[in-house]
Order: C-alpha cells, then structure tokens, then sequence
C-alpha cells in the first residue's frame, strides 16, 4: 500500500489523510477555483474510493461549479484555508489542495482543466493536456 496523503490548514486545526493514490492531480482554471484560490488556479489531488480520515472543526460552502456538479469545499473556521472538495453526488469522490498537503512536493500535475476561463496572465506548464472545461470522464 502507499504512503498516505497527509494535510490540513494553516493553523494545524482542521487534518486529513487519505489512503491510496490519486486518480488525477489537475489544474483547474475555472472562474470559482480562481476566486477560491486567489490566483489563477486551483491545484487539487483527485480521489476516488479512497479511504479518508478528517479531524478538527471545518465550515463548508455549499454551490453548483461551472459544469453544473453541486460541490462542498471545505475551509478552516480559525484560519480560513481551503483545504478540500466532496461532491454531494459522487460521495466516493475528494479533491484535496496541493498547498494543504504536509508534503506538497507530492503534487505532480497531470492535467489542466476549464481551461476556457483561465486568465492571460496565469501560466501553467504547457506540456500538460488541457481541456477547454472538465472532461466527461471526471464530470
């Protein structure tokens, strides 16, 4: 078995770990991921199946993506961080932020997504594949 995936916020307060490996470690250009994050981006570690432990107290916003799937992203109440992603449709699946891993140097990305909405000014290593909006595969 692999080494878990191991993270939390900022101020220690909320941590998870995952078991197993990612199905996808992507960069998502949409509107919601850029005004999430900050910047142009957000980088997150896909999981599907996989065993997942979270400790400590989280608020979550609930909403609809671009694409039309309901999202939860969850947040630190202490600190504000964002930390992770459950799809109230797809209970099996979690995106965590790279930046909230323990070791982010884990995070190698595949993939760029919603790639239509990503500002002129956010560069992402072109040698990635890139799909205008989200794959079918991972709607």
């Amino acid at each position: 078995m692999s080494k878990p995936y191991r993270g939390g916020c900022a101020c220690g307060a909320l941590r998870y770990e995952v078991g197993g490996e990612p199905v996808a470690m992507v960069e998502c250009q949409c509107r919601q991921c850029q005004r999430d994050s900050g910047t142009g981006h957000a980088s997150n570690l896909a999981f599907m199946g996989a065993q997942v432990t979270i400790d400590g107290p989280r608020n979550t916003w609930d909403m609809v993506g671009d694409g039309g799937t309901r999202k939860s992203r969850a947040f630190c109440p202490t600190c504000g961080s964002p930390v992770y992603t459950v799809f109230p449709d797809m209970p099996n699946f979690i995106a965590v932020r790279a930046a909230s891993l323990d070791e982010p140097e884990r995070y190698a990305p595949q993939i760029v997504v919603w790639a239509d909405a990503a500002q002129p000014w956010d560069r992402v290593d072109e040698a990635l594949t890139k799909f205008d909006q989200m794959p079918p595969a991972m709607a």
